[in-house]
């Protein structure tokens, strides 16, 4: 829970970064990260090596590619220097996910330091009245329940670390570099902010302004010892998008003031910055990446 006394958030509970420097704020050297979602060709994958390069040990986990997934962990570790692992993770369960979790900061230095939910599916249902119920289920289980889950099990250890300064384990030690703050990044998206024409998406609609809130709610929540923030992608050219003809494609460019889908090293600054020093007093924050598309 937040830091509050008689219904006011305690003052000073959180200090600014010490480093005037704009590498040092950036730096994730010697920090742990998981990142969700992080098949090849994606948002998640673009989002790992940026923390990699930027000196994080990058925990990757993927639904059911295998194979791409661990040829990406070994691309990353060979570039970067860091440790990065995959592995298979069902972030519909909360049970798989916590003891992911866990397996993972023991296996990291016994650390978490940033976690990326980046899992999510898209709707191609068509209009809610005709799609299929179970197509529901299935997005708001992955994009909403699986963030939830994701969120709850690292906080776990955020307000652990915080409170203890420790790893996590049986043989606990002091945590070096020192533990400040976690940062816990959602993959939202602008269709959180705005409806989408001309492909019909209400759950998906709904499945993103949700997460957008739930960062909000939780950045009150975890103020003291982690910041909670989302990224809004707007259409990004990555293998969601598969489904939608160019037809579709040629009207999403027609709304966009850059006329252009992104891509995804486009989105890397921004998760980037989430994750690092640099955002040391930003939480509750969702920030748009869409070309322009919620401007007007």
């Amino acid at each position: 829970m937040a830091d509050m006394k008689d219904g006011k958030f305690v003052h000073d509970a959180t200090t600014p970064p010490t480093s005037n420097s704009v590498f040092d704020l950036f730096s994730l050297k010697g920090k742990t990260a998981i990142v969700t979602g992080a098949s090849a060709g994606n948002i998640g994958l673009g989002v790992a090596q940026a923390l990699a390069e930027a000196g994080a040990n990058v925990a990757i986990w993927y639904n059911k590619r295998k194979e791409p997934a661990e040829q990406a962990a070994a691309e990353i570790e060979k570039e970067y220097g860091v440790k990065c692992r995959a592995y298979q993770v069902d972030v519909t369960s909360y049970d798989t996910v916590a003891a992911a979790v866990d397996a993972n900061v023991r296996e990291f230095n016994g650390r978490l330091d940033i976690f990326v939910a980046n899992s999510g599916i898209a709707w191609t249902g068509g209009p809610m009245l005709d799609g299929p119920v179970d197509m529901y289920s299935a997005v708001v289980k992955t994009n909403v329940d699986g963030t939830y889950f994701c969120a709850r099990a690292a906080g776990q250890h955020f307000r652990r670390q915080k409170r203890e300064g420790t790893t996590f384990g049986d043989d606990a030690r002091p945590l070096d570099p020192p533990f400040t703050s976690g940062s816990f990044i959602a993959t939202a998206s602008m269709s959180g902010h705005i409806v989408n024409v001309p492909q019909l998406q209400a759950s998906y609609n709904a499945s993103k302004a949700a997460i957008i809130h739930l960062c909000r709610s939780l950045a009150v929540e975890w103020a003291g010892f982690a910041r909670a923030n989302s990224v809004s992608p707007g259409y990004i050219v990555t293998s969601i998008s598969e489904f939608c003809s160019e037809d579709t494609k040629r009207a999403w460019k027609d709304k966009i003031p850059m006329g252009r889908e992104g891509h995804v090293n486009e989105l890397k600054g921004a998760y980037l910055y989430l994750a690092s020093d640099a955002s040391s007093y930003t939480t509750g924050t969702d920030i748009k990446v869409d070309g322009g598309y919620c401007a007007p």
